[in-house]
């Protein structure tokens, strides 16, 4: 047993959010020491050569004794209750009132020194997360982006300190250990299954994710799923809806002929001055909008930059048209709300039919859900990865399916089946991690074969 001397920090996980916190640590003149559960983890030399004198262990934590730690701070990926923690996360710190064991959005809030504006969901957290950035911009707010996606929240802390708003895209892993974050507005997109090994279940879940709302001074959530409606006392809150909007509430509906983003009975923008496409990106620019109306930004700087958005890289992203049919990269599809609401926005737009490139591992949920909007819109299913049988006997009933061992099998049978009009969409609903690095190594792989695939039609075509 390994005895951490009293007073020390201890940072558990050495991925991005864990060197993260050593740098935010370092600069405070913190002391602190490193474990991981990992014999080798990756890059220790490199952390060690930039952290000297740093003690690192690397193994179980329960071969290390915490009972005169003076806080355990986790990376997001690790759970808070694991072997070795669980007893210290009942604990509370004498000396900041919080639980002993917290993460780095805790730390983030001890120390940021302008307000937060907060995303979280099961799905489009990034769009709108980068929407709202791009919206703060163009109002002349110095803001500062990031959090669950780029540049880890500690250190925009370093990177800029002259931030007037801290824009952050927020997990369930990193709400669970923040015990207050009291940001200036905080949004709840949406729910569906995900990340139930983690929580224990659907419950569990939307626990972690209400959690934004503690000490927030105003919300924006779904009017159209009411678990995102706030579990914790807000002042004020606003509501975003694919339906037409009643008072004044955020909504879509026709106005002079024109499907528009409106606020109760006020025109915003025309869909068809955006460059983003599907119902689904359109309830993120409300969101969005909604977001920042509640933080004070101009209404044309926000309207500026919805209009001038193109979205994300891997997020229902047009690759290529070939031979009248449209390839759409939705990779950041690792869950089924995200495929379902790749499904819906995509499907009823076409002419044709759809063809989905769905498969990697389920983490445990439920595939039906996708059963009947793919019985209406789909002309093929094409699986493959680990849990490609459990979502071939959840679809197997209602839509044309074909197994397959790879991504670029699927691929070549798409592209075998298509017609014009249609579309091949890579929404897989899992996560990567049984074939690819990540996600964007998947859509990468996508990306690749249909341009070359682009490519070589058309000199076939000359």
């Amino acid at each position: 047993m390994v005895r951490v001397a009293k007073g020390l920090t201890l940072v558990v996980g050495l991925g991005v959010s864990g060197r993260a916190i050593c740098r935010h640590l370092s600069r405070l003149n913190v002391p602190y020491m490193v474990a991981d559960t990992r014999a080798e983890p990756p890059g220790l030399k490199e952390f060690q050569a930039a952290h000297p004198g740093i003690e690192v262990h690397c193994g179980p934590l329960t071969l290390l004794d915490l009972r005169e730690v003076a806080e355990v701070v986790v990376s997001p990926g690790l759970d808070p209750r694991m072997p070795g923690l669980k007893e210290l996360a009942d604990q509370l710190n004498p000396r900041t009132g919080e639980p002993r064991v917290v993460g780095e959005i805790a730390l983030f809030v001890r120390a940021a020194k302008a307000p937060i504006a907060a995303i979280t969901g099961s799905n489009a957290k990034s769009t709108v997360t980068t929407l709202l950035g791009e919206m703060a911009a163009a109002a002349g707010i110095k803001a500062a982006v990031g959090g669950n996606l780029g540049t880890p929240a500690l250190d925009l802390l370093a990177s800029h300190p002259a931030a007037e708003l801290y824009i952050l895209e927020l997990s369930s892993f990193q709400l669970e250990t923040t015990p207050s974050l009291g940001a200036r507005c905080a949004a709840f997109l949406n729910l569906s299954e995900d990340h139930l090994d983690r929580h224990g279940g659907m419950h569990g879940y939307r626990a972690a994710k209400q959690r934004i709302f503690i000490g927030a001074e105003s919300a924006v959530v779904n009017a159209d799923e009411p678990l995102t409606w706030p579990t914790y006392p807000v002042d004020q809150v606003a509501y975003f809806s694919q339906r037409a909007p009643e008072d004044n509430a955020w909504g879509l509906a026709l106005y002079h002929n024109k499907l528009t983003l409106m606020q109760g009975s006020d025109p915003w923008t025309a869909i068809d001055e955006l460059k983003i496409a599907g119902q689904h990106n359109y309830l993120n620019a409300l969101a969005a909008l909604a977001m920042g109306q509640a933080l004070g930004f101009a209404a044309e700087p926000m309207c500026s930059a919805l209009r001038e958005f193109k979205g994300l890289e891997h997020r229902s992203e047009v690759i290529a048209q070939i031979n009248g049919v449209t390839w759409v990269n939705d990779t950041k599809g690792t869950n089924v709300g995200a495929t379902l609401a790749a499904i819906n926005g995509i499907g009823a737009t076409l002419e044709g039919r759809l063809i989905l490139l769905a498969g990697g591992v389920g983490k445990g949920a439920d595939f039906s859900p996708l059963a009947k909007p793919l019985s209406m819109c789909a002309r093929h299913v094409l699986l493959f990865g680990l849990d490609a049988p459990r979502l071939a006997d959840a679809l197997l009933e209602y839509v044309s399916i074909r197994q397959v061992e790879d991504l670029t099998q699927a691929m070549s049978a798409a592209f075998e089946l298509a017609q014009p009009g249609d579309c091949v969409l890579l929404s897989p609903a899992c996560a990567s991690l049984d074939q690819f690095t990540n996600y964007q190594q998947r859509g990468e792989v996508f990306r690749r074969w249909v341009l070359d695939k682009a490519a070589t039609t058309a000199g076939d075509a000359l």
